[in-house]
């Protein structure tokens, strides 16, 4: 199969339009073609395309930034002789001065199908700047590797972040050229947008629902983002960034993993099975230990749970992570009460309302709470 970079260096009669006008690149590390040349050094070796600049989003063009909210400074490519611009440091919006340097902006980024990932922000926020100043936006598509399916809530009205762009639900099924469409539509936009399609995606087919696996390498999009494993569990187990959970920052299984210090994975499996075993189907759960080397927790042993999303147990259809991750939640806090012989009160407020755009626990925890129904 061939991504859009892909297909707008191997064509020519797709380029033909960028004749004669400056070119910027919004891009990471996993903007790559297939035989993994950076998107930037691909533009720059067609001959026809003139970059003038560039644009980094999150963890930079360059994702050199391992931890999670560090920001990334403006520099000049050594290579290309270009303005990189940091749209996550000093500013999280094109400036005028950045825009000034293009007529038509390229967006080639990996993302990984979840509302909270912060590329989306970034496209919606380079989108509006567009239609301000008369720039054409290109998105160059690349695969939702979680594929298609819809899951967890939508974001209320007022919720809005950098963690949530708009009213989509936590697993959006979309590509980011669909995104960059249902931005551009909602919002009204009046600029040039382009999709440059992708060829031959299956996103239904196994191994991979989603993702091409076998076919393509997985580049990391972010630095704590290193398989489709991780891709899988990351709408749910984000979630856990606002609780003293560690969702396995600092460890080899970022995002796959979650734990603490106090806990016990096994009682809380078995908690989990107790209240809400549907919510597990697709997928299966392992305990495990882990000293994270940074983030929270650091440098202590702690107990967890891995979601194995990878092998034969593995039901595209059937697994829900938002589910599974919010049922670790509820059930750790149901043992802690427990423990404390305290009432249970499920409308007791999780620490993750901007990501999950709710304000409450009982919004999350649905049939699966004391208080709802089953």
């Amino acid at each position: 199969m061939k991504f859009g970079i892909d297909r707008l260096v191997a064509e020519p009669a797709l380029r033909a339009p960028l004749a004669g006008r400056r070119v910027a690149l919004l891009a990471h590390p996993a903007s790559v073609t297939q035989d993994l040349t950076h998107a930037l050094d691909a533009l720059a070796g067609c001959g026809d395309i003139n970059v003038a600049a560039a644009f980094g989003p999150q963890h930079g063009l360059r994702g050199d930034k391992q931890d999670n909210m560090i920001e990334s400074p403006d520099f000049d490519d050594p290579v290309h002789g270009i303005p990189v611009f940091s749209l996550y440091g000093d500013v999280r919006k094109p400036t005028d001065a950045m825009l000034d340097t293009c007529d038509v902006i390229l967006v080639d980024l990996q993302d990984l199908g979840c509302r909270i990932y912060t590329f989306i922000t970034t496209l919606r926020y380079i989108l509006e700047a567009a239609s301000k100043h008369g720039k054409a936006v290109w998105v160059l598509d690349r695969p939702n590797p979680i594929g298609r399916p819809v899951e967890g809530l939508t974001l209320r009205a007022g919720w809005q972040s950098f963690v949530g762009a708009g009213p989509l639900p936590m697993r959006h099924g979309l590509t980011l050229g669909e995104l960059g469409l249902w931005f551009v539509r909602t919002l009204k936009l009046d600029l040039e947008y382009r999709i440059i399609a992708m060829q031959g995606w299956q996103p239904d087919a196994a191994p991979g629902f989603g993702w091409p696996l076998g076919e393509r390498a997985w580049i990391n999009p972010s630095p704590n983002a290193p398989n489709l494993w991780m891709a899988r569990a990351y709408a749910g187990t984000v979630m856990l960034e606002g609780t003293t959970l560690s969702e396995g920052r600092g460890t080899t299984r970022p995002l796959e993993v979650f734990g603490a210090p106090d806990i016990d994975a096994r009682r809380v499996m078995k908690e989990m099975h107790a209240l809400a075993p549907r919510w597990l189907r697709g997928c299966r759960l392992r305990d495990c230990w882990f000293e994270p080397t940074f983030h929270k927790h650091v440098g202590k042993l702690c107990n967890g749970v891995q979601i194995h999303t990878e092998g034969p147990p593995y039901d595209h259809e059937a697994f829900n992570t938002p589910l599974v991750s919010g049922l670790s939640a509820v059930a750790r806090f149901r043992l802690r009460v427990r423990a404390r012989q305290t009432r249970h009160r499920c409308h007791q407020r999780l620490t993750v309302a901007a990501g999950m755009g709710r304000r409450c626990a009982r919004d999350a925890a649905g049939p699966g709470c004391a208080r709802h129904p089953r």
